[in-house]
């Protein structure tokens, strides 16, 4: 059982098509197993409503429970009020009678981005994190921080470099990507899988020379990463890079 008590805090129901314009008394208990609402001496079923505050009457979306069976690969959820996204998931059936299913998870803390291993049991919940995905462009970086422009509201946002990480290698001014935001903070940087950079620097091609690994040679691109990019790509050249791998993909 859940209370929810209090003045602002409190809650009324709607039950809109039972009985039309009728608002129940304040709902004192909510019992999350039976899905079932109790409002003074009555239980109700928990799909026959919609929640409003007491106050502003804005709609209430009641969290989400992820059962550990339940997490994937990319998933995302919340522990001990951290967010954290699945990398890897296992599932250990139990050979005994009465043993218990347990899941091992591999995840990444989206705030400090430190990966871990952890063992659950097969039926525990986690709520699903306040994540918000906001398209950003690129606008330029100085000793402040890094500049973006939000796309849906035109604010420019001045995020440090422990959001930022090393995304700096792969941006130009203009470019496209999104910023991840918990509880309305930002926390990350999300690029593309692709981009398309241009090469400020790269030795000519010598006819024959595969010593330096498979017909591959190191070029320089305009953000200062340097790659390992076919002996055939010339200086001023825009080729493709795999952001996740920071891997030369091909011509752009």
């Amino acid at each position: 059982m859940e209370g929810y008590a209090g003045t602002e805090a409190e809650f009324q129901v709607m039950i809109p098509a039972a009985t039309p314009g009728h608002t129940p008394d304040v709902v004192c208990l909510f019992d999350r197993e039976a899905a079932l609402i109790f409002t003074g001496d009555t239980y109700y079923p928990y799909a026959a409503f919609a929640f409003y505050t007491w106050k502003r009457r804005t709609r209430i979306q009641l969290a989400t429970l992820l059962e550990a069976i339940n997490i994937k690969r990319k998933t995302v959820f919340e522990f001990e009020n951290i967010p954290f996204s699945c990398m890897d998931s296992e599932i250990s059936t139990p050979t005994a009678r009465g043993g218990q299913t347990l899941v091992r998870l591999k995840m990444r803390n989206l705030l400090t981005r430190a990966v871990l291993d952890k063992t659950f049991k097969a039926g525990e919940k986690f709520k699903e994190p306040d994540l918000q995905s906001v398209p950003v462009s690129y606008l330029y970086s100085d000793g402040d921080g890094s500049y973006f422009l939000d796309q849906d509201n035109f604010e420019t946002l001045n995020l440090p470099s422990e959001v930022v990480g090393n995304a700096l290698d792969l941006l130009v001014e203009g470019a496209l990507l999104h910023l991840q935001k918990y509880n309305g903070n930002p926390i990350s940087l999300q690029l593309p899988m692709f981009v398309e950079l241009e090469v400020s620097e790269a030795e000519p091609a010598v006819r024959g020379d595969t010593s330096s690994g498979s017909g591959t040679k190191i070029a320089r691109l305009e953000t200062g990463l340097e790659i390992r990019v076919p002996i055939f790509i010339k200086q001023g050249e825009k080729v493709k890079i795999t952001t996740e791998s920071r891997e030369f993909s091909g011509r752009a």
